[in-house]
Order: C-alpha cells, then sequence, then structure tokens
C-alpha cells in the first residue's frame, strides 16, 4: 500500500513548508497523473504577481468558494485577488469529489460485472480487479479535469492576481501573503475543511488514512476498517468492498448516515451488508495498538470490549473549518471551533470580510460552497440582500442506491409550522426499475397539506442524484404537487415516480362529495 513519504519541491516560494508537506501528503510525487495535476493547481514554476493599489476583491482559499467568488467578480470587472496555499480546487477536486466519484464509478463497473448473470452475461472466470488500474484511471481523469480550476485559467481567463502561499490578515483591509501586503476593499475567507481526526491512543502511532490521502494508494488493503458512517465512510467502504476489501464500519451511532431518511439509509445499509460489509454500531473506539503486522481497533460497545484488526484504517468523521493562522483576530472576525461566524447574508463582525463554504456552513458541500460564493458577490459590490437560508439545496450520497434529499424532512417541515402531509412512491412498482434490476428505493415528497406546495423530498435510487433536480426546482419555484403531475416524463424512466406522486395527490382531492358531483355531471351528459 502505497501512501506519499517522498517529497518534491513542487510550490514556488513559501515560508511555511507545512503546505509543501500538505501538497505531497495528499499526491504521488512521481506520478505523471499527480504532477500534471500539480502543475495544474500549484505549478513550482509560478510568480506571484506585484501588488499595484487596492483590490476590490481578495478571496483566501482556492477551493470552490474562492475560485467562484474570485471568478465570479474578475469576470464583472473587478479587481480580484485569489491567494491558495496549496492545491487550487480545494478538497473538490484533488481529495473530495472528483476522486472519490472516479473510485466510485470503477468500483460499479466491477460489481456489474460480477452481478451480469440476472442478465445472461455469464463470465467463465472471475474478473480481474487491477485496483491499482482504477487508482491510475482517477489520477488521470482528475488531471483531465485539473486546468479548469487552474492558476493560469483563472490569472488568463478572469485577469485574477493569483498568489500562491499563505495568507493572513494583518488588518481589517489587509492581508499578508509570503511578506507581500495586500490591500482590499472588500475580502472573502473561503479556506474550506478538512477531515476531523479523533482524538484515540495510539492512532497517529499506527496510522490511518482520510479522504486527503486515501486516493494515494496504489495497492488494495485486504482488510479495510473505516471509522465513521457518515456519507464519505459509506461510499468508500462500499466501493473498497466491491474491489475485493474485507471491509469494517465502525461507529457510535445505531444506523449509518443518521442524518438521512431513515428508510433509504435502511435500504443502503441493507444492500452494503448483503455486498459483505460488516458494521459495528453503538461502538466507540478507546484505542488503537500495532499488534505485528495488524492495526488494531479496541472498541467499547455496551459494556464490553472487542478488537478488531486490520490492514488500513479510514478515517470518516466529520469535517473540521480551517481556521488557523489566518490572522482573524487581527482582521476583527470572530469565529468559533464550527468555523468563521457569519450572518445570514454571510458578513463576518468585520462588514469589509464575508466567508463562504466549508469554513462557515454546517452543508459542506461543492455546490453548497457554490452557491453561497454566488451571493457574497451579490452582496459585498450589489447591495444585494441574498440570504444563505434561503439556498434549496440539494444533496446526495453516492453509495449504490444514491441517496438524494433536497428541502425540509417530515420533522423539519412540522416544527417549521406547516401541516405536513407525505407520499411515497416505491420503485418496485415503476416499470424502468423493474427493468434495470433497481427495484430497492423510491421517491418521497413532503408537501403543504393546505395548499399543496411541495417542502422537501428524498429519492433513493441508483442515479437518484440525476432525479433530485426536478424536486429541487420544484421547491426553488414554490410549485405544488400538481406541477409533478402535469410533468410528462419520457416512458420508461424511474423519475416517473415522482409523475406518480403528482398522480397519487391529485386523487386526494376527489372526495366523496366531488365524486358525487362528477356522478351526477356524467348522469347528466347521458340524457
Amino acid at each position: 500500500m502505497a501512501a506519499v513519504t517522498e517529497e518534491k519541491n513542487v510550490a514556488c516560494d513559501q515560508s511555511d513548508d507545512v503546505w509543501l508537506k500538505q501538497i505531497h501528503h495528499m499526491t504521488i510525487p512521481d506520478d505523471p497523473h499527480d504532477q500534471a495535476l500539480v502543475a495544474s493547481v500549484h505549478p513550482s514554476n509560478w510568480v506571484n504577481p506585484t501588488p499595484a493599489g487596492k483590490y476590490n476583491l481578495v478571496v483566501i482559499g482556492g477551493g470552490t468558494a474562492g475560485l467562484v467568488s474570485a471568478g465570479g467578480a474578475g469576470g464583472l470587472g473587478a479587481k480580484a485577488a485569489l491567494i491558495e496555499r496549496a492545491l487550487m480546487g480545494g478538497d473538490c477536486l484533488n481529495v473530495g469529489c472528483v476522486p472519490s466519484k472516479g473510485v466510485i464509478r470503477a468500483a460499479r463497473a466491477v460489481f456489474d460485472a460480477k452481478s451480469g448473470a440476472e442478465f445472461g452475461l455469464h463470465l467463465t472466470a472471475e474478473p480481474a480487479v487491477i485496483f491499482a488500474e482504477a487508482m491510475a484511471r482517477m489520477r488521470r481523469l482528475r488531471a483531465e479535469i485539473a486546468p479548469h480550476d487552474s492558476a493560469t485559467r483563472f490569472t488568463k481567463d478572469f485577469g485574477i492576481d493569483v498568489y500562491l502561499g499563505n495568507g493572513k490578515f494583518t488588518g481589517p483591509s489587509t492581508i499578508e501573503v509570503n511578506g507581500v501586503k495586500l490591500t482590499f476593499d472588500r475580502a472573502v475567507i473561503a479556506t474550506g475543511a478538512r477531515a476531523s481526526e479523533p482524538d484515540v491512543p495510539g492512532l497517529k502511532e499506527v496510522g490511518y488514512y482520510t479522504n486527503e490521502n486515501i486516493f494515494t494508494l496504489t495497492e488494495l488493503p485486504r482488510r479495510m476498517l473505516v471509522i465513521g458512517a457518515g456519507p464519505i465512510g459509506c461510499e468508500l467502504a462500499q466501493a473498497f468492498r466491491r474491489f475485493g476489501s474485507e471491509v469494517t464500519v465502525i461507529t457510535d451511532t445505531a444506523q449509518i448516515m443518521p442524518k438521512e431518511d431513515i428508510d433509504g439509509a435502511a435500504i443502503v445499509h441493507r444492500r452494503m451488508e448483503r455486498e459483505g460489509v460488516r458494521f459495528v454500531f453503538n461502538a466507540k473506539v478507546t484505542r488503537a495498538e500495532q499488534r505485528g503486522a495488524d492495526k488494531a481497533l479496541v472498541l467499547a460497545q455496551q459494556g464490553k470490549e472487542q478488537t478488531i484488526s486490520g490492514d488500513a484504517i479510514l478515517i470518516a468523521v466529520g469535517r473540521t473549518p480551517n481556521i488557523e493562522g489566518l490572522g482573524l483576530e487581527a482582521a476583527g472576525v470572530k469565529y468559533s471551533k464550527q468555523g468563521v461566524e457569519v450572518d445570514d447574508r454571510l458578513r463576518t463582525a468585520n462588514p469589509r470580510i464575508f466567508a463562504a463554504g466549508d469554513v462557515c456552513s454546517k452543508y459542506k458541500f461543492t455546490h453548497a460552497a457554490d452557491a453561497m460564493a454566488r451571493n457574497v458577490i451579490r452582496n459585498a459590490f450589489f447591495f444585494g440582500r441574498a440570504k444563505a437560508s434561503s439556498i434549496v439545496l440539494p444533496w446526495c450520497t453516492f453509495t449504490d442506491p444514491e441517496i438524494a434529499h433536497v428541502g425540509y424532512y417530515e420533522a423539519g417541515a412540522r416544527a417549521a409550522g406547516y401541516d405536513v402531509a407525505t407520499l411515497t412512491q416505491n420503485f418496485e412498482d415503476i416499470d424502468r426499475a423493474i427493468l434495470d434490476g433497481e427495484k430497492e428505493g423510491f421517491a418521497r415528497v413532503h408537501y403543504d397539506r393546505k395548499s399543496g406546495k411541495i417542502l422537501g423530498g428524498t429519492i433513493v435510487a441508483r442515479h437518484a442524484g440525476e432525479m433530485i433536480g426536478q424536486l429541487t426546482q420544484a421547491i426553488t419555484t414554490g410549485q405544488k404537487l400538481s406541477a409533478l403531475s402535469a410533468t410528462i416524463q419520457p416512458y420508461p424512466v424511474q423519475a416517473d415516480a415522482l409523475k406518480r406522486i403528482g398522480d397519487a395527490w391529485l386523487r386526494t382531492k376527489l372526495t366523496p362529495t366531488v365524486k358525487n358531483i362528477f356522478g351526477k355531471w356524467f348522469a347528466w351528459r347521458r340524457r
């Protein structure tokens, strides 16, 4: 198993080599695909510009929120600067959405090949899974995507001054990067978040992976221990199991993905167990030990102690905002361990400074960071009053099947004062799901009983993430369930489940009184 140990000079002049080490931590130095990645998002020969006067906007952080903020301002004609200390593109490109979905897709291909008998595909031998090739494919595709977030593109296409280095505030309207002072009218803190790491005795000594370095693996672990049963833990646990690892997921909760629809999470749980993933619920990891070649986790569960051993440990227990070393006190910006404190318009305690993305939001998604950054541009420069609380935010966990959600859950809608009702359409009655062999799943919509307005919904399906957009648009535009019934779906598609929910709602309007009136009308028509 290859985690990165070799170091390579990939950064321009930096006063703190912590971020050099971070770059090496996330990549394989001698891999040509990772070399191409770094050449795009942190080129070794990059020369920082010389600031000439005051900037309209300075952004600290080159992940999604930072790129959208800086690119949006530059595209509108503002004089903008972007500071990134590690890799542009942030977690999403380098160690999050992009590499994880590449790995998940490869694992899905393995699963489909092994499940072909149902469709008449009988292989003469067990499919050979070459894990190193799957990971090389991921790195190659990541490198292909990287130019979209590159330092060169943002300089040439958006007119942004890109600074590679460690930026920190030195006052309420000044930032220093590599000893150079930048003055701004407005600034955005978009430094994102990192993988949370539990304080477990012995864990650092034993060694473990997070999402930041799990994608440097080139050899499949025979036994993988995953701490955490949230989205990241479940996605990668299923993927590594499909590649052939023996996977055990350990969580201190009573179910996987406890923030999701309980019925949807249960479907994914059952699928993962059938595929061979083992779960240990309501367990706390009390210590880690190296026992020969084994990495052992000692667990406390219902008053008893047990030990589980593996060859690799993956930590997936949440995200911690990156607020250290930013000079927030000098800028008059308030913060806590939850991140930078902002109001609903994403303003910090310093009215010149805004924040967006994982560093200030409980919704740590790429598309949430994008939406928040767009609000920042409106509010910072155009007297906008765009509220973060008004963003209609969908999300999706990319297990198989996927769980996608948008809007309220039933309890939340009720707490908000709605008279909530819920309609559910199981996929076992949807023709396309039957034909695809994907009957496990459902579409569920919560609505206001009085008005029929759509309040929220969950979809559990192999491509739920591709389907949730219709509900997102419906909620964004204030549509009622009648809109789902009126929307024609091409036959056969799994999204027909949403149309059937709309039809079911219309049938609730056919009360005995209405039906009696219709009966009299049709009787009159027969005269």
